[in-house]
């Protein structure tokens, strides 16, 4: 898997608060999947044309399968990553999102102030994740199953709908 970490922060865009989710994201991701490559990464102030130029930038010309974001999903009036992930997205992944949520509610009720959304934009899915740390680990262990399986079915593999098929069962009338 290709993946782009993008840390949506303005305090880590001016130099004034390290990133500590992006570096913790590719650290999580890379012990998981000893094959997955972290082939971009980038932080961006929470600004909804920067970050939308990012995520099109890499999702149609750079070969990444998977766009993690970090930051900007909560409350504030400037958290803006899920409309600028909205703007660009062809078709949402809501089942993503929903998992991260339910994941999260078990360890604290503000998950539910988590406006992140997942989608697809051409053959790259895009995940919004959270800034805090302990949320990007729930987040990621709720849908770390599934997307080597996402990856091929993007990439259109010959046998990604196999995982898909029940096993054959005897026919009731012999």
């Amino acid at each position: 898997m290709r993946i782009g970490i993008l840390t949506v922060s303005d305090r880590s865009a001016r130099g004034e608060r390290p990133d500590t989710t992006g570096p913790l994201i590719a650290a999580l991701l890379t012990e998981s999947f000893p094959d997955c490559r972290i082939v971009r990464t980038a932080t961006v102030p929470d600004e909804r044309d920067q970050i939308s130029a990012y995520l099109i930038a890499w999702s149609d010309g750079d070969g990444v399968d998977i766009i993690f974001t970090t930051g900007g999903t909560g409350f504030a009036p400037r958290d803006v990553t899920p409309e600028a992930t909205r703007s660009v997205i062809e078709r949402e992944a809501p089942g993503l999102a929903e998992a991260m949520r339910a994941a999260g509610l078990r360890h604290t009720p503000h998950a539910m102030l988590s406006r992140g959304v997942c989608g697809l934009r051409r053959r790259t899915l895009i995940v919004n994740l959270p800034g805090n740390p302990g949320a990007v680990r729930d987040s990621l262990a709720a849908i770390q199953p599934v997307l080597p399986h996402a990856v091929a079915l993007l990439r259109d593999a010959p046998d990604a709908e196999a995982g898909h098929q029940l096993p054959a069962q005897p026919d009731p009338g012999s």
